[in-house]
């Protein structure tokens, strides 16, 4: 388990900060999951070819068959998944679209997606993250669990893509939706040629003001959880907040250099939302 955690840890991912004041079994469990998501992300985004990747990927599909037809998991996390994550009855459900989602990148980098592709998209990397989370954390409303993991997951992806518009570019990535892009005035979908494009600012305050909506929304749906499981949900948004405040302070014109938080800014604002 120490391997997951220096691998969450070294990250500098947010949800560190959340999960580090979980009970040890729920923060094993979350730990564990987000070693998965990593894991994914790194197969998608590491130097083998296509074809490798993609066999990869279909090696993990069998791997969750193995997790929940109870047989015997042929991976270090995927054995983890099945001892810290099954006792939290997580659906492979949810899995299944976080893997959906990140490989939509595959065989060749998103690039201007529609409206529902960006929905199905956001649902996936980030709404998932938070579903298994809340279960994990101990909300048990079905409903209140996906209002929330949607809301919130598209505001933190949101503010991700904001704030990794050219990073995203130089992989040849553009993650904003056409729709927006043609709104602005932007005719190319070609990232390179996006970035530089002095309409752009237009697109990602577009952009932004889904993500405050959603926001708001997420805050209001927060207040109907317990409180200790609404700690570590606010952790997680509080910070993803203040990356978004501070793209929205400067103006959306900037999109160099990313905002920055340092680890005690973090540890700040996990607090604050801790005792709050």
């Amino acid at each position: 388990m120490n391997s997951i955690k220096r691998m969450v840890k070294k990250s500098g991912t947010s949800f560190f900060w959340s999960m580090r004041l979980l009970p040890l079994g729920k923060r094993n469990a979350m730990y564990t999951i987000y070693a998965f998501f990593r894991h994914i992300d790194d197969i998608v985004d590491g130097d083998k070819d296509v074809g490798e990747k993609l066999e990869l990927i279909e090696a993990w599909r069998q791997e969750l068959d193995n997790i929940y037809d109870k047989k015997t998991p042929v991976t270090e996390i995927g054995r983890k998944i099945y001892k810290n994550c099954m006792r939290f009855k997580l659906p492979k459900s949810e899995f299944i679209k976080l893997i959906d989602s990140i490989t939509m990148d595959l065989p060749n980098p998103v690039q201007a997606p529609s409206m529902e592709e960006f929905n199905r998209y956001c649902r996936g990397v980030a709404g998932v993250p938070g579903n298994l989370s809340l279960r994990i954390f101990g909300c048990e409303d079905e409903k209140l669990i996906e209002n929330l993991a949607t809301t919130l997951g598209t505001a933190l992806q949101i503010t991700n893509i904001l704030r990794d518009v050219k990073e995203d570019a130089m992989a040849d990535r553009l993650y904003i939706p056409k729709e927006f892009l043609e709104k602005a005035g932007i005719t190319s979908t070609d990232p390179q040629s996006v970035i530089v494009d002095k309409n752009l600012a237009i697109a990602r305050e577009e952009l932004a003001q889904i993500a405050a909506k959603n926001y708001d929304e997420a805050y209001g749906l927060i207040k109907r959880l317990d409180k200790k499981t609404a700690r570590s949900v606010m952790i997680i948004a509080s910070i993803y907040k203040r990356y978004f405040d501070i793209m929205q302070n400067r103006g959306w014109e900037v999109i160099s250099p990313k905002p920055t938080i340092g680890k005690m800014k973090k540890l700040g604002l996990a607090l604050r939302a801790f005792f709050s």
